[in-house]
């Protein structure tokens, strides 16, 4: 009995931690209004749409970029780009194919059936500042996340500060784009119900 009841005790309190670490990706957003009251645990998304969404760069310094990820929430794929230094500016919107390489012009092959172009100016995956250029972002060029609506996600150019980056999606959804602080980091929510 006694071993039953520790091994109760620990579970709970590994289930406390969990529910304390949560996800950074969860925080309200540093320059955009808290997203709209959930119903039924969903994210109706209200502020979202298909329009572009622009914001020009304020930042001095390039951003430099070290993760990009994805994840499912309820009513929403969620994809961020996370920067060491600053956040720079943003041009997401729906671009039709052929999805071309930045500086070469190559046709780059895009996973979907719809594909958002997310365009950060002042930015950079390598530290140009030091020698020999170290990549700041070393993670895939290339990859599929396994949510309900982005089915991919692809690099397609960092030339003279502007790091391009598309996302190939299942259909045509209303998209919303948030920054986060600390780090910083830019967001863009596909819905996804």
């Amino acid at each position: 009995m006694a071993r039953w009841l520790r091994l109760a005790l620990v579970l709970a309190l590994g289930a406390l931690l969990l529910a304390g670490c949560g996800s950074e990706d969860d925080e309200s957003p540093a320059t955009t209004p808290a997203p709209t009251e959930t119903v039924d645990g969903i994210d109706p998304m209200d502020d979202a749409s298909t329009a572009p969404v622009t914001v020009s760069a304020s930042n001095t310094e390039t951003a430099l970029l070290t993760d990009v990820r994805a994840s499912r929430h309820e009513g929403y794929d969620r994809v961020v780009f996370q920067f060491r230094n600053a956040l720079p500016g943003y041009d997401v919107r729906y671009v039709e194919r052929p999805v071309l390489q930045d500086g070469s012009g190559a046709e780059v092959t895009v996973n979907g059936a719809y594909v958002v172009q997310v365009r950060m100016e002042n930015a950079l995956d390598a530290d140009l500042t030091q020698e020999s250029a170290p990549p700041t972002y070393t993670g895939p060029q290339r990859f599929a996340p396994g949510t309900p609506e982005v089915v991919e996600l692809v690099r397609t150019g960092g030339f003279e500060a502007v790091l391009t980056w598309v996302v190939g999606l299942n259909d045509r959804v209303d998209f919303r784009v948030l920054t986060l602080p600390g780090p910083p980091r830019l967001v863009v929510d596909f819905r996804n119900h």
